[in-house]
């Protein structure tokens, strides 16, 4: 396994240390600080201890480590599917390991007692902590993070000590990051690259391959906001599939990534056990399914945390169009999703962070996107003429906020929802007079449909959800509407 030969059970081994690596004192004291403050002597030996993860924990989920000893961790990652590493804050932390790899981190001096984690997103708070007791060391008041500050990598993945003794007593994280300022959503400036929201045409094709791969990628998620985004083909939303009921999809998944992922397609009658089971790093796998209904479907990641990763952005739509569907001017099609942002780190291109999945779990989010971008159809709009016929797809990918589509101005005489009209052409499904109409289409997460209306007046006719505040958050974009 290891040359280092570590055993599962800690064990001390007399070693000389530089004492100036104890995290909490400086290069000259020659000793660590318990939480009391009463100094601590480096004792001269090692306990080394080898720790597993695996299903969302560490194996021993806590070591006693006696006061003074300096602490070396292997840390080997048993899970089939996903990565994982081990941090106790600033640079003192393990690379991300790959199924079966490991890494050795050198905790250094350990005078108090101290919490790692794993800072995969969404891995911690599903439990994913190992807690370091010291023995022997007088106990008071807060507990601290000791180690040093200034490792580097080794070639095995370790983080190793320069001897400085500089402290890495960094807080752990304790909640969801600060939230965006509503400054920072600035509808005035354009997207750098808005996602063209005009449905994919239907080809003729009956049976459709496509290739998915899950990627991380850094993506704009609101105008000069930046995001690093878990992505199929490095896109949000993912490739829109669009099809007709009967027709066959083969999808081959590739994880491009350094964690594990998977998908599922709603648009599919599958047992999930083996299409959508999680893949590991550089894995494939085949995903077939025959559309039996018509309607707008999500599809998306289904790798715990779920929440966490649709909202970094895996996820997509299958339009699947119901027998006879009629031709329209335009078709266009917008999946409603929510952006949670760890801004802790900055949101520039160069600084961006991953998902929050802490603002995830709180319902925080930052802002609320069409096509994955806020306010992009605020300065690249929706077209039309007057007069002429206009659908709207929409799909609602969450993962937490409803919807309520709405076009200022105009109404609604067809709406589509979950595979059925509740107004085709102004009639109900019970035929009454042609006369009805419809001003919003209400979606909650996991739901879809389309509208169709028809503009009479040239002008700027805001697309938004009608969930107010998320319209201000980035829900809203504008069909520009031409002579």
């Amino acid at each position: 396994m290891s040359g280092l030969a570590l055993i599962a059970m800690a064990v001390s081994v007399g070693v000389a240390i530089d004492p100036a690596s104890a995290g909490l004192a400086g290069p000259e004291s020659g000793a660590g600080v318990s939480a009391a403050g009463t100094a601590i002597a480096p004792t001269g030996h090692t306990t080394r201890v080898l720790v597993t993860a695996r299903d969302m924990h560490y194996d021993p989920a806590s070591i006693d480590v006696p006061a003074g000893d300096r602490l070396v961790i292997e840390l080997v990652n048993a899970d089939p599917d996903t990565s994982h590493d081990l941090t106790f804050g600033s640079d003192l932390h393990t690379r991300r390991l790959r199924p079966g790899q490991h890494a050795v981190l050198d905790v250094g001096v350990v005078s108090r007692s101290l919490e790692g984690w794993c800072s995969v997103v969404g891995h911690r708070m599903r439990g994913m902590t190992l807690q370091v007791q010291v023995v022997g060391a007088p106990t008071a008041g807060a507990t601290g993070t000791s180690g040093s500050s200034s490792g580097t990598d080794g070639e095995d993945g370790s983080t190793a000590h320069d001897g400085t003794g500089h402290s890495a007593e960094q807080a752990a994280p304790t909640g969801p990051s600060p939230s965006l300022p509503p400054s920072a959503l600035d509808v005035d400036r354009a997207a750098a690259a808005p996602v063209d929201p005009v449905l994919p045409p239907l080809s003729s094709a009956r049976t459709h391959r496509i290739t998915l791969r899950a990627t991380t990628t850094t993506l704009e998620v609101a105008p000069g906001v930046w995001q690093r985004r878990w992505a199929y083909n490095g896109q949000v939303p993912g490739p829109t599939l669009h099809g007709r009921v009967g027709d066959t999809f083969i999808v081959t998944l590739v994880n491009d990534t350094d964690m594990g992922h998977s998908i599922d397609f709603h648009a599919g009658e599958r047992a999930p056990d083996k299409v959508m089971r999680t893949i590991p790093p550089g894995g494939r796998l085949t995903y077939r399914f025959t559309a039996r209904r018509a309607g707008i479907w999500l599809y998306h990641c289904s790798t715990m945390p779920m929440s966490a990763h649709i909202a970094a952005g895996m996820f997509g739509a299958v339009v699947i169009e119901p027998p006879g569907l009629p031709r329209v001017d335009r078709s266009y099609l917008l999946v409603q999703s929510e952006a949670y942002l760890d801004t802790t780190s900055g949101t520039s291109h160069d600084a961006a962070a991953e998902v929050d999945a802490e603002k995830v779990s709180a319902e925080r989010p930052d802002a609320v996107t069409f096509n994955g971008q806020a306010f992009q159809y605020d300065h690249t709009p929706l077209t039309a003429r007057v007069g002429e016929r206009v659908r709207i797809w929409v799909l609602d990918a969450g993962p937490d906020r409803a919807t309520s589509f709405h076009v200022v101005g105009s109404q609604f005489d067809t709406v589509y929802l979950e595979g059925g009209y509740l107004l085709r052409h102004g009639r109900d499904a019970f035929g009454s007079s042609d006369a009805g109409g419809s001003q919003a289409l209400a979606l909650q997460p996991g739901q879809g449909g389309f509208v169709e209306l028809t503009p009479r007046e040239p002008g700027s006719y805001p697309v938004v959800s009608h969930i107010m505040v998320d319209a201000e958050r980035g829900a809203h974009g504008i069909l520009r509407v031409t002579p």
